[in-house]
């Protein structure tokens, strides 16, 4: 019988996104593995026909959370895990890894019950490691040791590639210009001044979920040009994966998006606003590149996860970062 793991991250997109390296890694080390993965209702889009996992287990959170976390348990203990790994650290879901009779439980020192785990791992935000190498820590105990400096990574399906093929016939960009917290999102106003320096021959698509329609819309009309698209709500996940692989240049906030662009190794400009890449959590393409104020201030960053708005009331963490380094050299091109 193939080994069988259990990887649990319910957390959102962005940290989803980024336990995909620990699929690319345990495939790697065991290849007839069965590989199952937890995820919060809504995430499970990002895994239809992955090459790797053998399940994937959906958390109810939003309707029935605590109904739904008994019948995943239910589900869990009836199926023989050699390890259970659990990214998150909430106490739910640390008490679905102690409970759920795989031979090892796994997950970092800040979940609540991690002294029931058989292993507790350090999670340290900072010291120039990135999250994904912090994820690749929890995969020690099973003898796949250090760094392996795999990425994360996604799958979109050959349907998905011919979704975007219609946006595909020129040089384009892709813009996500929103985010979740007020503090990781560049002003719109910033966003249309990029686009006026960009080369006018490239077609921009401002990508987002359906909530975000109105403010790509605000976004485009106050750009008065016909080159610019609004594709927001219009595409799933994985074909903005597969449309971001295909662009120029993807100019992202430090937010889930930049993660897409690093799933696909898709080029990237990630705009830090109140956070900083020294969290942990910056991009991993290959051709990738940070934008963020130059000056020091005393109160950047803020908050790990970012605000509802600015505690101070200036935003100039946002605010004050040249237009000149998001847009980057492009002469050329």
């Amino acid at each position: 019988m193939p080994a069988r793991f259990l990887i649990i991250q319910t957390a959102f997109i962005g940290d989803v996104i980024l336990a995909t390296a620990l699929l690319e890694d345990i495939h790697r080390a065991w290849p007839t593995a069965e590989i199952d993965l937890l995820v919060r209702q809504g995430n499970e889009t990002l895994f239809t026909n992955h090459p790797f996992i053998n399940q994937v287990l959906i958390w109810e959170k939003k309707q029935g959370k605590y109904r739904s976390l008994w019948q995943l348990l239910g589900q869990i203990r009836a199926t023989p895990y050699r390890a259970v790994i659990n990214l998150q650290r909430f106490g739910a879901t640390g008490l679905l890894t102690i409970f759920s009779g795989a031979e090892r439980t796994i997950g970092f020192d800040k979940n609540p019950f991690s002294s029931w785990f058989t292993y507790r791992i350090p999670h340290q935000i900072g010291q120039h490691r990135h999250e994904v190498e912090r994820n690749n820590n929890l995969l020690g105990p099973l003898g796949i040791a250090g760094f392996s400096q795999n990425r994360p990574k996604l799958y979109p399906s050959p349907a998905d590639y011919s979704a975007v093929s219609p946006w595909q016939s020129g040089p384009y960009v892709c813009i996500a210009p929103t985010s979740v917290w007020f503090t990781k999102q560049f002003p719109a106003k910033g966003w249309v001044k990029v686009i006026q320096q960009l080369p006018a021959h490239w077609t921009v698509y401002l990508l987002g979920a359906p909530g975000d329609t109105g403010a790509c819309e605000h976004i485009r009309i106050e750009t008065d040009s016909n080159r610019v698209v609004n594709l927001a709500g219009k595409l799933s996940l994985l074909q903005s994966a597969a449309l971001m692989q295909g662009a120029q240049m993807n100019y992202v906030n430090d937010s889930a998006p930049m993660h897409l662009c690093s799933a696909m190794n898709a080029p990237t400009t990630a705009v830090f606003c109140s956070t900083v890449p020294g969290f942990g959590f910056g991009p991993l393409a290959d051709k990738s590149r940070v934008a963020e104020i130059r000056e020091l201030i005393e109160c950047r960053p803020c908050n790990l996860h970012g605000r509802k708005a600015c505690p101070l009331g200036h935003f100039r963490c946002a605010t004050e970062i040249d237009i000149k380094d998001i847009v980057g050299e492009t002469e050329g091109q």
